[in-house]
């Protein structure tokens, strides 16, 4: 006696039998603890470096290379992705699903540190980092825009007020300012009267650098709308605010 044979006997019990089993599949179907997207968190640090005023051929170059070469020598990274714009860059950094990102990011602060020799020393900040998860995705964009107010004081605004305080809010993690309009001082120099007095180029970035605002007599020219950017991925994110 095969096992086929009471099923073959009893076509009519073997047809009731596989639509019971069936009605109970398409039942129990979306119970299944099974998500199309399974959450995986990444053990991923984002690093990023201010240096207002800087090129993102500067910033690549200056700010992002010393960091990366740091960085490259880390353990259990497997992604290394640098982005750098007018002033910023930032640099993300993913490692293996194994490798703990408590540790991680204590080896990514002894990775800043030895770079900060080779950093450029106009930095106004030192690099700073925070553990971020890639799958992530902003909740919330704002647009801000005045028909009175020229960009650059809706920038100010929009950088030291709305998104300080969207900042402080219980949850987020993050506020990025796009689109920025920094005022910039032009000035121009005679070479051949510097050298009479004896001054150099570098003297006069410092006196501007030093002096206090209300000194700052100098016209602001607004930058570009537009600036260019530089983005390098190796392998082993009108004015918006994004949160």
């Amino acid at each position: 006696m095969s096992i086929s044979e009471p099923f073959i006997r009893r076509p009519i019990a073997t047809a009731l039998l596989s639509a019971a089993l069936a009605l109970i599949g398409i039942g129990t179907f979306p119970l299944l603890p099974i998500a199309p997207l399974p959450q995986v968190d990444f053990p991923t640090i984002s690093v990023s470096a201010q240096l207002p005023g800087a090129s993102p051929d500067t910033m690549a170059a200056t700010v992002a290379a010393p960091l990366e070469r740091q960085f490259g020598q880390i353990a259990g990274v497997t992604q290394m992705t640098s982005t750098s714009t007018l002033g910023s860059t930032s640099i993300t950094l993913q490692f293996e699903l194994t490798r703990n990102v408590d540790a991680a990011a204590q080896d990514v602060q002894a990775a800043i540190t030895a770079a900060g020799r080779q950093l450029p020393q106009t930095l106004s900040t030192p690099p700073t980092y925070r553990k971020v998860n890639p799958a992530d995705s902003p909740i919330l964009v704002l647009a801000a825009h005045s028909d009175s107010q020229p960009l650059t004081t809706v920038d100010d605004i929009a950088d030291n007020v709305a998104a300080q305080q969207i900042s402080q809010i219980t949850g987020v993690a993050q506020v990025i300012i796009g689109g920025e309009q920094k005022p910039a001082i032009r000035v121009q120099v005679d070479p051949a009267k510097l050298q009479t007095r004896g001054l150099t180029l570098e003297d006069v970035r410092g006196v501007l650098t030093n002096a206090p605002p209300t000194r700052r007599r100098a016209r602001s020219t607004p930058r570009s709308k537009a600036s260019p950017s530089r983005r390098t991925t190796r392998r082993p994110r009108p004015s918006n605010m994004t949160t």
